[in-house]
């Protein structure tokens, strides 16, 4: 393992100071990908503040072949937030980067690698129901980035936004959901972003039903019968005891 590491460095700051290859460049441009295979997809924390998306990318296509780089970024100063997601084209690519990258000191900084935060239970358990529903989305000008760029500026998501899209084609059936780490943030976001454009369309925001009385209805944002709504009374109690 140590050899393999002492290769990987070698290669790494041989690499960062040449220009990129068209290839390379070309799946750079990736980031802005509409779905990710979650399972191939790696969180990478503490980066640096020099690090981007061109550079993350030559460090982790030499432990396997890299689909896509994204550094989510601060709206108004277009910085990154320290942390970014790395997809790869197989998951068992994926699972080695954690093993050989994780720890590693990369300007100067030991990098975090581990599993997509969507699959991290300790981000699952931060779900306290503030999860909101996000309707007549431009299917050709909304991705889930955007719909993270857009939300972010509310508060902490607790997971990358999900766009329901169709199975066969991928394209986006209208609508999606986002999930944040306190009903603070999304009274905000919904007071804000209701009936507001983004893209070409007038978006509604309200709070998602809950899928264990929602059923199968629950994709197309109304279901029937006694379905109930996430930012109940009762979740928010046990949001705030859960916070003591």
């Amino acid at each position: 393992c140590a050899l393999i590491l002492n290769i990987i460095s070698s290669r790494i700051v041989g690499n960062f100071f040449r220009s990129q290859s068209p290839g390379r460049s070309e799946m750079a441009s990736l980031a802005q990908v509409e779905h990710r295979n979650q399972d191939a997809t790696v969180y990478v924390g503490n980066l640096d503040n020099g690090c981007s998306e061109n550079l993350l990318l030559e460090l982790f296509c030499q432990v396997g072949r890299v689909k896509s780089v994204y550094m989510p970024k601060d709206k108004v100063t277009q910085s990154h937030n320290g942390y970014g997601f790395v997809e790869f084209l197989d998951v068992l690519d994926a699972d080695y980067a954690i093993t050989i990258l994780n720890m590693i000191k990369f300007f100067g900084r030991p990098l975090k690698v581990s599993k997509s935060s969507l699959n991290n239970k300790a981000e699952l358990s931060r779900d306290v129901g503030a999860n909101l529903f996000v309707g007549n989305l431009d299917p050709n000008d909304v991705d889930e980035n955007l719909l993270y760029d857009t939300f972010s500026a509310f508060g902490t998501l607790i997971r990358q936004p999900r766009i329901m899209r169709d199975e066969d084609t991928n394209q986006s059936k209208g609508f999606g959901f986002v999930c944040f780490d306190s009903f603070e943030a999304s009274d905000t976001a919904l007071e804000c972003m209701n009936g507001q454009y983004l893209g070409n369309r007038q978006i509604l925001v309200q709070y998602a039903f809950k899928k264990d009385t929602a059923g199968d209805s629950e994709t197309v944002g109304r279901p029937a019968g006694e379905a109930q709504r996430h930012g109940s009374r009762a979740e928010r109690m046990l949001a705030a005891q859960r916070r003591k």
